[in-house]
């Protein structure tokens, strides 16, 4: 076994200490599986930080691209692929045999919701035993996806144990939460601090070694339910603060009042308050999904979750408050229902200027809209078709439409959505009935016209 000998603590203690030497001088290779969005930064943060790197990922198109140091992801540019591949350290496969030929393994895997809403481990497990299948003495195995606490410890664990090698002695396990922010120049994967957790020290210290190696700032937790549970934090303190000021929306459109400038006049407040915006409904793997992930696991010990589950059915309702709000203006602008009213949805990015579409509430608007016969069409210059998704596949394929067109056909409205910054708004107010603005885009630049309704 991995630390066993006559003398155990003198040998477990040389043992770790040899292997630390080796993390701390970059003397290992680490293997990222999921090569997403975020995977492959994490990948190239290890290359380019002097770990010899190895990508793995079941999907060959994104290792042809990374071969031809191409980058499938819009906010990682053709450059920093180049750049990692040039330093000799990075190389990508989808042969998952190579796992054998790295000391430390980064799951980096999606965990989604069933149509249920309960949380879908089945590639976080999937995964595990793939790795079990390469499991070798003194292998380093971290859990980066967004999960459950307890799911390191409960689902992997006993997936990688064998009589031969135990967590702690024979290999080693712990969690670290992704915190990336697709798009967002102000931080990095080496900027954003790194939470660390593990159920035992020598895997605690290893992974604490690994990440310090690559990232600026690392902070240890005490198990790996505790960084399990930190991530959730985060993001359902997010959730319900979102879900706060889209219901004091609802309530100050009714009033007359413009929630913007509210907020705007209330984060003058130097203490005690921090402003969240509302929007047309969350968008993004973690927001929307995390929270199911604890209220799922608190049913377990009998607690209800009545706050962050009243937050969920806020946010989830915001599209339908979009289309009431639409409804509304189209009636008073142009004396007209939804059917076969021509309506451009603007931006279908979950957010503004990346091309992620993972959870947007745009396809939920489109589908609603639909419903009404309404003839809808999109414009997102960042996303020029659609992509299959789980929950709204019958949407696939579709293209975008051009500014171009917007000018030509005369939408009857425009709905924006996504607030990119390379849109040409002023071009879209001009040739549309009616605007309904969800991001405050118009107030933000100074525009005032009647047929701008904000929703």
């Amino acid at each position: 076994m991995g630390f066993s000998s006559n003398n155990p603590d003198d040998s477990v203690s040389a043992e770790l200490e040899a292997l630390l030497r080796r993390y701390r001088s970059k003397s290992i290779t680490v293997g990222v599986i999921g090569l997403g969005y975020v995977g492959l930064p994490l990948a190239l943060t290890a290359a380019m930080s002097g770990f010899r790197t190895i990508g793995f990922d079941i999907d060959p198109s994104k290792i042809e691209a990374i071969t031809r140091r191409r980058s499938y992801l819009r906010h990682i540019s053709d450059e920093v692929i180049a750049m990692a591949a040039a330093t000799g350290r990075f190389e990508s496969t989808i042969d998952f045999a190579a796992l054998a030929d790295v000391d430390a393994i980064l799951v980096c895997v999606p965990t989604p919701l069933t149509k249920n809403r309960d949380p879908d481990l089945s590639f976080v497990e999937s995964t595990t035993r793939t790795i079990r299948g390469h499991l070798r003495k003194h292998h380093l195995v971290v859990l980066e996806s967004t999960t459950w606490p307890g799911t390191t410890d409960e689902i992997m664990r006993p997936i990688l144990e064998t009589s031969d090698l135990v967590c702690g002695d024979g290999y080693f396990l712990a969690f670290s939460p992704e915190r990336e922010d697709p798009g967002n120049a102000d931080f990095t994967t080496r900027t954003i601090t790194k939470v660390v957790g593990a159920d035992d020290d020598a895997s605690r210290r290893l992974a604490l070694a690994l990440y310090e190696g690559m990232i600026d700032r690392v902070v240890p937790v005490s198990s790996t339910r505790a960084a399990e549970a930190t991530k959730l934090t985060e993001n359902i303190f997010r959730a319900v603060n979102i879900a706060l000021v889209n219901e004091l929306k609802v309530i100050f459109d009714t009033m007359g009042v413009d929630i913007w400038e509210v907020i705007d006049a209330a984060k003058t407040k130097p203490f005690g308050f921090m402003a969240f915006y509302p929007g047309p409904g969350l968008g993004g793997h973690c927001i929307p999904i995390d929270p199911f992930y604890l209220t799922w696991k608190a049913r377990e010990y009998e607690i209800s979750t009545k706050f962050i589950e009243l937050a969920g059915e806020i946010n989830t309702s915001m599209p339908n408050h979009v289309v009431a709000r639409l409804g509304l203006a189209l009636d008073r602008a142009v004396q007209r229902g939804f059917y076969r009213t021509e309506i451009v949805i603007i931006g279908v990015a979950y957010k503004k200027n990346i091309d992620d579409m993972r959870e947007s509430p745009a396809l939920r608007i489109i589908e609603q809209l639909e419903a009404r016969e309404a003839k809808v069409s999109y414009y997102d210059p960042l996303v020029p078709v659609l992509p299959p998704t789980r929950e709204h596949a019958r949407l696939a394929g579709r293209r975008s439409v051009s500014l171009l067109d917007i000018t030509r056909r005369r939408f009857a409205a425009a709905v924006i959505v996504t607030d990119h910054d390379d849109l040409d708004y002023d071009a879209i107010l001009d040739n549309v009935a009616v605007v309904v603005d969800t991001r405050n885009v118009y107030a933000r630049r100074g525009v005032v016209a009647d047929k701008i309704v904000k929703a």
